[in-house]
């Protein structure tokens, strides 16, 4: 299969738009009218969710209501494409995910944004714990096993559907760990667990909230997070890297950003007052229960993370040959 990819150049980074900004604007006259956040995803999903769960502690430290606007389709890329194309005052901001910051530059030909110039980062908000879960046919106990075990056997492994977080966690497994799992994508994450449970597939990177439950009554078999650190869903349980698979992540994370341009005095206030909602303790267990774990950050580091993001999938992505149509 063909591998179509859109290089886009590292050189122009997200930063580098701070050296170019629009004049400084008070951020204390800031703001005076409603905020729109965009979601590029529908009403429910976790996206949308973390959101909403945002939203209303923003509105109270900025004094100013903040409008959920949901623009699913293309994995994002809508939302996205509106958020870069929207006048850089501090009015439309957008909680962008890892798929169309990351991902959707490589697998998908042509995109009407570049993330790397077109949005500015304010903060990384979460990060979504994705546990390596088996069948309990499958006879093994840790990591190393499985990637034993993977190299004198076929194994398959279930996903949400191509190019997803859970296919390119497999894919980002094989290419690390060496091993030839075989993809087998479904429409959603439900149907793939209902196989895993049935023992029709081998393996799933699933969410945490579609896996714990089945994990305590002992349906199915947790071996490894897919995060950097570990989770306090799930503490028992180390990181592939830590199990065995050097330097593995896979993180299904969120953020919110700003059209590039936006003012730093705007990008700062914002910052600020959305680290501060994150570290909420109500916050935190509220999306803690949805297998969310918050993950404030500097405009910088956020911006220093989506670059080496979209490098690795893009890497991931060219080795597992995906494409995607526009």
């Amino acid at each position: 299969m063909k591998t179509v990819s859109r290089t886009l150049p590292l050189a122009a980074a997200v930063l580098a738009c701070f050296s170019t900004l629009a004049p400084a604007a008070d951020s204390s006259a800031y703001p005076q009218r409603p905020i729109r956040m965009l979601v590029g995803f529908a009403p429910g999903g976790g996206t949308d969710t973390t959101a909403r769960a945002l939203a209303g502690k923003m509105s109270e430290r900025l004094g100013q209501q903040i409008i959920i606007d949901n623009r699913p389709g293309a994995a994002g890329n809508i939302a996205t494409d509106i958020a870069a194309r929207a006048t850089p005052d501090g009015y439309t901001i957008l909680m962008g995910t890892i798929a169309a910051l990351a991902i959707n530059p490589a697998l998908y030909a042509k995109l009407p944004f570049d993330p790397l110039k077109d949005v500015m980062p304010i903060t990384r908000a979460v990060d979504s714990t994705n546990i390596l879960v088996v069948h309990p046919s499958v006879q093994v106990g840790s990591v190393k096993d499985l990637v034993a075990l993977a190299k004198t056997k076929s194994l398959n492994g279930g996903s949400s559907g191509v190019g997803g977080a859970g296919h390119l966690a497999l894919e980002l497994f094989n290419l690390q760990a060496g091993t030839k799992i075989t993809h087998v994508p479904y429409k959603g994450g439900g149907p793939a667990m209902v196989d895993l449970l049935a023992g029709n597939i081998n393996l799933i990177f699933a969410t945490a909230a579609s896996s714990v439950a089945h994990i305590k009554s002992g349906r199915i078999k947790a071996l490894a997070v897919t995060t950097a650190k570990r989770s306090g869903l799930v503490p028992d349980l180390p990181t592939i890297a830590e199990a065995g698979v050097k330097d593995f992540e896979a993180n299904n994370w969120y953020g919110i950003l700003a059209p590039a341009q936006t003012p730093r005095p705007i990008i700062d206030r914002l910052n600020k007052e959305i680290v501060a909602v994150l570290n909420a303790p109500d916050i935190k267990a509220f999306l803690f229960k949805q297998g969310l774990d918050v993950a404030p950050s500097t405009p910088e580091a956020f911006a220093a993370y989506i670059r080496s993001e979209k490098a690795k999938w893009e890497r991931v992505v060219k080795a597992a040959k995906l494409y995607h149509t526009n």
